[in-house]
């Protein structure tokens, strides 16, 4: 997966105040929708489109990556475990920070992976609140920043925020991952090959006893 310079709204959000506007419906592209400040700005880098705002609490950053263009398909759900697991340890990877509240979501059929990123370099504990969305073609981080200090305002622009983030019908599990097939567990592998050689054992033990009858 190519790699998200989402370092970029940290720069971003030094640029400007927090203004009071409202959020309204943005097209990131023709599968998705997510609704931003309306005085938010877009840049293209890198091959990356990058959607970033002002909220009254908060800063908003989307981008938008796509991935290379040999990026194979993902076979399992564990496949896309492991993309969306090394996703965020690489953003851990970019600050001294911690990650906290690591869960999954649906957004849409699509599976997505929401964290929290949490800095202190002195001036206070900054979060940065992430929801990643990973298909085959492209990569899309959807990022809220605050400051400690507004934890207890932000919560409802936040949830606006989240909420507002739309996927097209036209986007499928199988964007993600091509099967369903999650496999057995090792639970399920040793109860199965367990049960098997211990019937083994009975069925030549049945037939020792036979032949000595006769």
């Amino acid at each position: 997966m190519k790699k998200i310079f989402v370092i970029f709204s940290l720069m971003l959000l030094a640029a400007g105040g927090f203004a009071q506007t409202p959020l309204k419906p943005v097209k990131i592209d023709s599968l998705v929708t997510v609704s931003l400040p309306e005085k938010y700005t877009k840049k293209d880098t890198l091959g990356q489109s990058i959607y970033s705002g002002n909220g009254q609490y908060g800063y908003m950053v989307v981008i938008r990556a796509p991935n290379a263009s040999n990026n194979e398909p993902l076979k399992k759900e564990r496949d896309l475990n492991k993309v969306l697991k090394d996703y965020i340890k690489g953003i851990k990877g970019q600050s001294e920070g911690s990650t906290l509240n690591v869960r999954d979501t649906l957004i849409g059929h699509l599976k997505a992976k929401t964290f929290e990123l949490q800095v202190d370099e002195g001036a206070g504990v900054q979060t940065r609140n992430f929801i990643v969305i990973y298909t085959q073609d492209v990569t899309y981080t959807f990022e809220y920043y605050y400051e400690e200090m507004r934890k207890d305002v932000m919560k409802d622009e936040y949830k606006a925020y989240a909420s507002s983030i739309k996927l097209s019908p036209e986007m499928k599990r199988t964007d993600q991952y091509l099967t369903n097939a999650k496999g057995l567990s090792p639970t399920a592998k040793i109860g199965i090959y367990g049960g098997g050689a211990l019937l083994l054992i009975l069925i030549i033990v049945l037939v020792v006893r036979k032949k000595k009858k006769k």
